[in-house]
């Protein structure tokens, strides 16, 4: 008991390892996989970003399913190691489409293979492994906040060194090596299987010394439940039919609203899905009043992660594209910015820990919708930042690395917010019998986030350059322009045709380069796009909509919160 009243139980750092490697795999793979579509694929910015969005919105949609075969049949560790063994066949798929890159239609066929795997892996490992953090810990007890932040920098320590290892393997300038860079996350994804079989039954105990995850959580009783009985949910026929018919009725409205195949799932099953789980009968008043929490703050969430995850798609474009990456004379690959966020997570959660600890002697600690509503706001502030790093600026310029690296710092600070709080949130409000269900609905909201990213991110700008810069330049040198139209488009008289990126064929000089590009970018102009009414025509302007959205959300999340702290009925 000592341990259990001192410190963390050993059981938490063994989840944390398991979690940093399989995190490293995740984000390893995430850093380069934009990259690769558009350069060793060569796919243009806008269906480079929907590939994306699509991959993560489903990566974070498949919890959900992970969730209920755990709590109804598997049982946490049984599905941890399914999904973590699918996951290291996922990405040796990935590999295998890096390595036959140069025969498109062969490179394709792996990609959707190690996707499909990676994403139906990702669902049966990420909400059980998170859902036994807080078993670990007693009923009520305090630390929960503390252990699923400590949990966090295991996630964020993993995030950290994967885009500089996978990175620095594979974002080499040569499309040949992403496969290297495939293949370290592959082998991270192992070394989380074998830590997590090797170390489990020794260290995931509950207080009592029982082991966790061996039994469905539909068969595990409440602390405060002395009966013994099988905590059963009671859905009928008729609930279960209504709720397939609205998810048809969701899913047709979405595709003819133009979200496509997987966004129409994605964003029905969003909204079905939970309808269903809070129309079981056997929950109490109380019960239903803590998971409308749980799907009100997970709702705003979703603006916070939509946002957030262009650090995978638009931001790593911004960072290939019009940031200089010289440092020290060498140039830093585009993929290590997405470490930046990571390791700012591991040095300052701690003091974040401190914080909210500080806060709560005092009786002074928010509670977490108050929390997240700040998280929000930082993340407004982050993209108000670089909004007016890059008003201005031509297209062909390229600003100083201070406006992303302040932008990511900003972003960890909400982050830190948000994400772990949210966790334990969850974790607290959830009816034991829909412990990982529910942890499940949480990072279906993120799966929501994710595939409105992709979306967001296709109005990333699109630069048209004149198709005479265009001709003079490929007939002097030998560049390979990467364009997303196959025909010139007339404005004002004037020939224009988009372009994704200037790459060269053969070794030039930096003062070569740099006059090959502001030759081609001469006389260039930003192609309109408008979203809902919203006109982007500048990268001003593509993140000032960030700016709005996280900030709306913020705004009205925050004076919704006493509300939602008195439906929590005394949970904090």
């Amino acid at each position: 008991m000592s341990e259990v009243k001192q410190g963390h139980p050993k059981g938490l750092y063994v989840l944390f390892v398991t979690e940093m490697w399989e995190r490293f795999s995740y984000y390893g793979m995430r850093a380069i996989f934009v990259l690769f579509l558009t350069k060793a694929l060569l796919y243009d910015k806008t269906f480079g970003s929907e590939i994306y969005g699509s991959y993560t919105g489903l990566v974070y949609l498949t919890p959900l399913i992970g969730g209920y075969m755990a709590d109804r049949y598997w049982g946490n560790r049984k599905s941890i190691i399914i999904g973590g063994i699918m996951m290291a066949i996922g990405q040796f798929f990935m590999f295998m489409s890096g390595s036959f890159f140069q025969n498109i239609d062969v490179a394709r066929i792996f990609m959707l293979v190690g996707l499909t795997s990676l994403i139906v892996g990702n669902g049966f490992f990420k909400p059980n492994i998170s859902t036994m953090v807080g078993q670990l810990y007693p009923k009520g007890d305090k630390r929960i906040d503390s252990a699923f932040t400590i949990f966090y920098m295991g996630i964020n320590l993993g995030a950290f060194f994967a885009p500089l290892v996978c990175g620095f393997l594979g974002d080499t300038g040569n499309p040949g090596d992403f496969k290297w860079g495939f293949l370290a996350a592959g082998i991270g994804m192992i070394m989380s299987l074998i830590l997590f079989i090797l170390l489990k039954d020794k260290y995931i105990v509950t207080p009592e010394g029982e082991p966790i995850g061996t039994t469905p959580n539909s068969k595990r009783l409440p602390a405060d439940i002395d009966t013994v009985k099988e905590v059963n949910s009671e859905f009928s026929k008729a609930q279960i039919f209504t709720w397939v018919a609205i998810e048809v009725i969701l899913f047709t409205l979405f595709f003819f609203l133009g979200q496509g195949v997987i966004g129409s799932f994605i964003f029905s099953l969003s909204i079905a899905g939970p309808g269903f789980i809070i129309s079981d009968k056997s929950l109490t008043k109380i019960e239903k009043e803590r998971i409308w929490v749980i799907y009100i703050v997970a709702f705003f969430v979703i603006f916070f992660w939509a946002a957030f995850e262009q650090a995978g798609a638009a931001l790593t474009f911004f960072a290939e594209e019009q940031t200089n990456r010289n440092l020290f004379g060498t140039e830093i690959p585009a993929s290590y910015f997405q470490s930046i966020n990571a390791v700012a997570i591991v040095i300052f959660a701690s003091i974040f820990v401190a914080i909210w600890g500080f806060l709560g002697k005092r009786n002074m600690e928010p509670a977490s919708p108050y929390k997240q509503s700040i998280g929000l706001f930082l993340l407004a502030i982050g993209y108000l930042v670089i909004a007016f790093g890059v008003k201005g600026i031509e297209p062909s310029t390229k600003v100083g690395m201070i406006w992303l690296v302040s932008l990511y710092m900003i972003h960890t600070f909400g982050e830190l917010c948000l994400s772990p709080i949210g966790l334990s949130m969850v974790n607290k409000l959830a009816p034991v019998k829909f412990a990982s269900l529910l942890m499940g609905v949480w990072f279906l909201s993120t799966a929501s986030a994710n595939k409105f990213a992709g979306t967001l991110s296709s109005f990333y700008p699109e630069t048209m350059v004149t198709v005479a810069a265009v001709e003079a330049e490929q007939t002097a040198h030998a560049i390979t322009l990467c364009s997303k139209l196959d025909k010139a488009e007339p404005i004002d008289g004037t020939q224009y045709i988009s372009i994704d990126l200037v790459s060269f064929a053969d070794a030039k000089s930096k003062d070569e380069k740099a006059a090959i590009v502001a030759n081609v970018f001469k006389g260039s102009l930003i192609k309109k796009k408008s979203f809902v009414g919203y006109t982007i025509d500048s990268l001003y302007s593509f993140f000032m909509l960030f700016v709005v959205m996280a900030g709306i959300a913020s705004v009205i999340l925050f004076f919704l919160s006493k509300k939602l702290v008195k439906m929590m009925n005394g949970v904090v």
